[in-house]
Formats: C-alpha cells, sequence, structure tokens
C-alpha cells in the first residue's frame, strides 16, 4: 500500500474527519489530563499498543488473550468511566444549546452578596451557592429544599448556621432569587487539587466543570472566599473584587475590532502542542487504517472492440469512451490506474446503420479480483457503422496497362 496514494485521493470528507477526531481527542485530553481516569486510559492505550504488536510478530497466545480480554472492554470502560462519562455527555447535552443563551441582567445584588460572603468569612461560617448563568443546573444538583428570597445577608447568615437544618449544602441563586437550599453537588475529579480543599470547595469546582454556572466558595477553616468558574478556582480579595466578578458573570463583553481575528490565533495558538500532538496522532492512525476503509473511485476508459466485420467502421463516435465506477480497500483503489481498466465489446454482429450495445460488468477486466464495478456510464451505448472507405492503394485492383506503340 502506498502513502502517497491515499494521500492523492484524500477527499474533503477526510480532512473533516481528521479534524474533528483531533479536536475531541484534544477535549477528552484537556478534561481527563489530572484525573484517574486518564492514566487508566494511557493503560489501556499501552495494553493496545502490545496487542498490536504481538499480532504483527506472529504471538498467538498472547493475541488470543487479548482477543478475550478486548470482548468486555466495553463493560469495564462504562463501570470504570461512569462519572467521567456522564460528565462527558453533560457536556454535549444538546438541549441546553438549543436557541440563544440568555442571560440575565447585571445583578443589583452582587454587592450585597459579597459583602456578607466576606462578613460569613470573617466569622468562620462556611458556604456554597451556585450563581446559575444560561445554563439550568437541575439535572447536576441533587436533594435541595425550594425556597423565594431575595440573597439578603440576614438569610444566608441564617442558612449557613451550624444550627441550621439547611447549613449542610449550596444554595442557587437564580435570577437575583434563591430558589434551593441545601442542594449537593457533584465533586470534582481533578488529582492535582492542593490538599488544603475540603468537600466544599471541590464541590464548586464540580459544578463549574459541568455548567456555565458560577460558585462562591466560603471557608470556615481558613476565613477565604474562592469563585470556581470553567473548572478553576480563584481566590478573592475584598468584596469589591467579588461584586465585580459577579457582574461580569452576567455582562457581554464588548466586541474589539479586529477580535474575530484575536479569537481565530487564540484558538490555534492557546495550549497548542496539545493540538498538535492530537492531530499528529489521529493523522497517523487515519494513514494506518485508512487502507481499510471502503473506498471509490471513477475513471473514464477508451472502449476496445473487437471481431468488427471488415467492411465496416465505427462512424459515430469517433472514440467512444466508458465511465467506470470501482469500489473496494482504499489500499487496492487508490492505487489503480486508467490504464489497468479494460472494456472490450465483441462487434461480430454489427451490420451498417446504428446499433445498440449493453455494457456489461463481464466486458471489463480490472488487475485485482477485491475490486468491484459498482457503476457504469452509459449502461448502454450507441454506436453508428459504415461502409469501410478504402483508399486506392488498398483496394486490390490491378493498375492499367499501357497500350504498346504499332509497327508500320
Amino acid at each position: 500500500m502506498s502513502i502517497l496514494a491515499i494521500l492523492q485521493h484524500i477527499r474533503f470528507q477526510d480532512i473533516l474527519d481528521i479534524l474533528f477526531l483531533s479536536i475531541v481527542t484534544y477535549h477528552l485530553y484537556i478534561w481527563f489530563r489530572d484525573t484517574k481516569a486518564f492514566r487508566v486510559l494511557v493503560g489501556l492505550l499501552g495494553l493496545g499498543l502490545i496487542f498490536t504488536a504481538a499480532r504483527a510478530w506472529g504471538l498467538f497466545l498472547t493475541t488470543w488473550m487479548f482477543q478475550i480480554l478486548w470482548q468486555v472492554l466495553i463493560i469495564l470502560l462504562i463501570i470504570l468511566f461512569q462519572p467521567e462519562i456522564r460528565q462527558v455527555l453533560e457536556r454535549f447535552n444538546p438541549l441546553k444549546n438549543l436557541g440563544w443563551p440568555k442571560l440575565p441582567p447585571p445583578p443589583e445584588w452582587a454587592d450585597r452578596l459579597a459583602e456578607a460572603c466576606f462578613a460569613m468569612a470573617c466569622l468562620r461560617i462556611g458556604a456554597l451557592l451556585i450563581i446559575e448563568r444560561s445554563n439550568r443546573v437541575d439535572e447536576l444538583i441533587t436533594g435541595g429544599i425550594p425556597l423565594e428570597a431575595p440573597p439578603r445577608s440576614e438569610l444566608l447568615f441564617s442558612i449557613f448556621q451550624k444550627e441550621s437544618p439547611l447549613h449542610d449544602g449550596a444554595v442557587v441563586v437564580r435570577q437575583g432569587q434563591i430558589v434551593e437550599a441545601a442542594c449537593f453537588l457533584p465533586l470534582s475529579a481533578a488529582e492535582n487539587l492542593p490538599s488544603k480543599l475540603g468537600t466544599r470547595h471541590r464541590a464548586a469546582l464540580g459544578i463549574s466543570e459541568r455548567s456555565d454556572a458560577w460558585t462562591v466558595a466560603v471557608s470556615e477553616e481558613r476565613g477565604e472566599v474562592s469563585l470556581a468558574r470553567d473548572g478553576q478556582l480563584f481566590t478573592m480579595s475584598s468584596a469589591g473584587e467579588l461584586s465585580k466578578q459577579l457582574s461580569l458573570a452576567y455582562v457581554a463583553a464588548a466586541v474589539p475590532e479586529g477580535s474575530k481575528f484575536q479569537r481565530v490565533r487564540q484558538f490555534v495558538t492557546r495550549r497548542w502542542r496539545f493540538k498538535l500532538v492530537s492531530l499528529v496522532l489521529v493523522s497517523a492512525l487515519w494513514l494506518l487504517l485508512a487502507g481499510q476503509q471502503d473506498f471509490e473511485v471513477t475513471f473514464r476508459v477508451p472502449l476496445e472492440t473487437y471481431s468488427l466485420p471488415s467492411h465496416l467502421e465505427i462512424l459515430e463516435p469517433a472514440r467512444p469512451e466508458i465511465q467506470v465506477t470501482v469500489r473496494g480497500l482504499r489500499k487496492d483503489a487508490s492505487t489503480l490506474n486508467p490504464r489497468d481498466i479494460r472494456v472490450r465489446l465483441d462487434l461480430a454482429g454489427a451490420a451498417a446503420g446504428t446499433q445498440n450495445f449493453r455494457i456489461f460488468q463481464n466486458l471489463i477486466t480490472m488487475p485485482s479480483r477485491q475490486l468491484d464495478v459498482v457503476r457504469i456510464q452509459p449502461a448502454e451505448l450507441t454506436l453508428t457503422f459504415g461502409p469501410k472507405v478504402e483508399s486506392a492503394g488498398e483496394t486490390g485492383a490491378p493498375a492499367a496497362e499501357t497500350a504498346a506503340p504499332t509497327e508500320p
């Protein structure tokens, strides 16, 4: 199989296939690189390389054992990656992307909420607040006591006091109102988090990894206020900084001139090493498997005729051609040459005038039996025959004799 021949016949669909899988591979790496699942994926990749090498070297027993393992691999992946699979499906949920995302207006309560959070931090009162944006978090949380009240400091203090039955959990702030309290959140699966972060901060990161919600976490041990967004945790230095961040959560940034170019440039250059590695790996895998792909190629082949009566010739078309579409494995079809295909038509029954001839597959010969003819155009060929015009030198008539002069 020639890689150059495969690259010469690369299609737009193939380029789109490689780019799409490269993007998916890059995002899966970014999501899983700091989790236990990433180590398992690396281990499975190593086992896959061992299986490929064992199969290539003819190690019968090793290959047989791996084949048995692959049969239960799907079940093992579902068991091992259950939280990660759910997280990926939540990120790709198409229902949350229907229509245009509508953010509420900038909150007027941001200052009061920020001051309440820092007041609880000074009193070592732990708290967890979900600031819902365009994505609903109902499907990501469990439990919860319905409420309908503005996020006033007095209410937040009463909720998160240790003696309160609602202090163990988070409150959900939606459209400037507290709608639920005592909610339990999914924990972050990241492994590189500092040991000082407890369950409250891991829960804040977990909900921010699965939605666009921002979460405020107040630590009762250290008296710090942190803001979790997009899977990252930021420590707030003052109530003013937190208020400004909460206001930015609902304000669409103005689009400056040239921002489209800057966004495209940032998309390409940001973490470009990871993106390049993903592209190279997917391209190499595509080249490795491309030879086993079903592939179609179309050629125009000149028609070869034989057994044409000697007194006839083809008048129209002068040089008949047949368009042949061939399907087979890419390793065979991509290396096919038009000169390798022959279409031969028997004209023993031809007569002067116009005749139609059916072009059947048995009239076409190809160099490999692994290739199939899937389409012939035209399926019926119209040929016009006429008497063969012969030149004077080809008639075979004797030349006229010159009369001898008469003797007197």
